[in-house]
């Protein structure tokens, strides 16, 4: 009898030191699920690892100090867009709106979505950067042969120049790469497999 009771024992505990393990595994599985958006949002909020801030407007004082922003475009070999900026550089007064547009092509014959990502140089700059709207919000189809402006209005927060961590920058890259949406690799490829 003693021995009954001392087995039930050992099985209930099992029971919960396996229903611990399961949960803490369920728990990890979710976490690495949601780990992706979690850290694009601590991006967005802090601007780390470069990811400039969307703002709705300005909001606050436009200064006389100025500081230049360069332009810079990338495609990822998957997509046969030609995308390019309109200006390389602008010098801008820091809290006053801008505007600078993009140019991209679709260099083949079938209509591509891409979508493009974004970030700003150096890394401590992107909390000041602000886009108020830009063509990276949204994907962007284009049809065969298609060009299309792409603009994007942003601003640079006077607070900038008070942080003494970016007090020495004096030129800030706006980067975009775009990239073949997910929509539009699985259309291709439920083409290529209708039509071969």
């Amino acid at each position: 009898m003693a021995d009954q009771k001392h087995t039930d024992s050992i099985k209930a505990r099992n029971k919960r030191v396996l229903l611990s393990c399961v949960v803490v595994v369920g728990g990890m599985i979710g976490l690495s699920y949601a780990s992706v958006p979690l850290y694009e949002l601590f991006c967005q909020v802090t601007g780390f690892g470069g990811t400039p801030q969307v703002g709705k407007d300005t909001g606050v004082e436009v200064s006389e100090k100025t500081i230049k922003v360069r332009f810079n475009a990338d495609v990822n070999s998957g997509l046969p867009w030609q995308f390019k900026p309109e200006q390389r550089e602008i010098t801008v007064r820091l809290g006053e709106d801008n505007l600078a547009h993009y140019v991209a092509e679709n260099m083949s014959v079938k209509p591509i979505t891409g979508q493009a990502v974004y970030n700003v140089t150096p890394l401590k700059a992107g909390q000041y950067f602000s886009k108020i709207a830009c063509f990276c919000f949204d994907e962007q189809t284009l049809q065969p042969g298609e060009r299309v402006d792409m603009p994007v209005s942003f601003y640079v927060d006077p607070a900038i120049a008070e942080d003494i961590n970016t007090q020495d920058v004096k030129t800030i890259t706006l980067s975009y790469t775009f990239f073949k949406s997910e929509a539009s690799v699985e259309a291709n490829d439920g083409n290529e497999d209708q039509g071969g």
